[in-house]
């Protein structure tokens, strides 16, 4: 089913985007692997599951459960093997459960650590929950930041895909695997999580930098203290 949707959709992608991948070899070529990258708009698995079918590897995705509600979606899911994530509930420990017994099987899982289509007006990430270096602690398999910038030109976040004006360019750059060894060493407490979690989304932050060329902000975007969600369509407005 997996190899199904990339011959399905890698001619898409190619037909609507020009790509520049940087460091594409840092991703390991076999075991278990947890990719994790900036998250601007809802195809990027899309776009991701490109770059790693191009240095050999299928990935596996933590995916909200809300798509597995569909039918015929849910079910393409599930074959795929996409991982679905009950956010702020229970649920969680099932995906987490999932996820690590994946990366010890030896495949590589993608995880957005922010949760979300990031909610910074500017399109940085914002900050990050701890799902990815639970995960990498469980583990102890190697972290692989990566920073993306482009696919929110070919569907904006929350938005319809734009498929007028010629193909876009996504830019994606892969990083050295992010140090945590000393922190396994520990137990999994709440304040090594917290490091590995910000370790992680340092790495990211600093990539992304990098493939748009900008300077990084100063501290990561935190939706409790904007007041906003950080899950969900910030522009739909709610039923009365």
């Amino acid at each position: 089913m997996y190899r199904f949707a990339t011959i399905v959709l890698e001619p898409l992608v190619k037909m609507t985007t020009t790509h520049e991948w940087i460091d594409g070899d840092k991703i390991p070529a076999e075991g278990g692997v947890i990719l994790v990258q900036n998250h601007i708009t809802q195809i990027d698995p899309v776009t991701s599951a490109h770059i790693t079918l191009n240095y050999g590897r299928a990935s596996r995705y933590l995916a909200k459960a809300g798509l597995f509600k569909n039918r015929a979606l849910g079910a393409f899911l599930r074959a795929a093997g996409q991982i679905p994530v009950e956010r702020d509930s229970p649920g969680g420990k099932g995906a987490f459960d999932a996820a690590v017994a994946a990366v010890n099987a030896g495949e590589l899982v993608v995880v957005y650590p922010e949760g979300s289509v990031t909610k910074d007006p500017d399109g940085w990430p914002m900050v990050g929950k701890s799902g990815a270096a639970r995960i990498a602690l469980a583990t102890g398999a190697p972290v692989i930041p990566v920073g993306q910038w482009g696919a929110q030109d070919l569907m904006p976040a929350y938005g319809r895909p734009r498929l007028r004006g010629g193909r876009k360019h996504i830019r994606m750059k892969v990083g050295d695997p992010v140090p945590l060894d000393d922190l396994r060493a520990k137990d999994p407490a709440r304040e090594v999580v917290a490091e590995a979690t910000d370790r992680i989304m340092k790495a990211i932050l600093a990539l992304v930098a990098d493939v748009r060329d900008e300077e990084p902000p100063k501290e990561l975007f935190d939706p409790r203290k904007a007041g906003v969600s950080a899950t969900g369509n910030p522009n739909k407005k709610p039923k009365k």
